[in-house]
């Protein structure tokens, strides 16, 4: 009888366990909030470590504002104002002009997420007890993420991004976030800070 008893609370804690998984209003109410947090004072900046298999590990700082971001690392820097990116390489003082894919703008911007998660998503989560871990699952197998785990603080700030691509991981590791007001110049590459650049159109 005892027996049976604990393996009836199992089962329930199990059960209860799936749905809290499964909560997608849940899991959207979390990412809504963190969203609305992220941009309460016209932008953010932070800290950023990439990860990601076959790259390597890269480290820099990175600006927001809505769709908007400008990351700055030791060997690059990525300008993008919602629809055309800019990447700067030190070693070569090339800039290659380029309109980025979802993908492609996730794997630079940890905050991609903010956007992303509105459309062609399942959506669930997970309590961790001091975060929860939100999980996004691609509803049509062409969309290049298929799937993303954000790390969401109690305080409804991201900690850590994983992103699946090509059957790929990388992980983005978020620290030293903070609100403050971001101009719109700092989303677009300016040719006078760069004038032996030579610039190279991908588009």
């Amino acid at each position: 009888m005892k027996r049976t008893r604990i393996i009836m609370a199992i089962v329930a804690l199990l059960a209860w366990t799936g749905m809290t998984a499964q909560n997608p209003s849940k899991a959207k109410e979390i990412l809504d909030k963190t969203a609305a947090n992220l941009n309460s004072q016209g932008g953010a900046k932070a800290d950023f470590t990439l990860s990601s298999e076959g790259v390597g590990t890269i480290s820099g700082t990175i600006i927001i504002k809505g769709k908007k971001f400008h990351a700055t690392t030791p060997k690059a820097s990525i300008w993008y104002d919602g629809k055309t990116q800019w990447t700067y390489m030190k070693s070569s003082d090339e800039v290659n002009v380029s309109t980025p894919n979802e993908s492609q703008q996730a794997q630079m911007n940890p905050y991609k997420f903010i956007t992303l998660y509105k459309n062609g998503y399942r959506l669930g989560v997970k309590d961790q007890g001091n975060m929860w871990e939100v999980h996004l699952t691609a509803l049509n197998r062409g969309r290049s993420i298929q799937e993303m785990y954000v790390y969401v603080s109690k305080s409804y700030l991201p900690s850590k991004v994983r992103i699946l691509e090509d059957r790929k991981w990388s992980e983005i590791k978020i620290t030293n976030f903070k609100n403050s007001p971001q101009d719109d110049s700092l989303f677009t590459f300016n040719p006078k800070d760069f004038p032996e650049a030579e610039v190279i159109d991908l588009r």
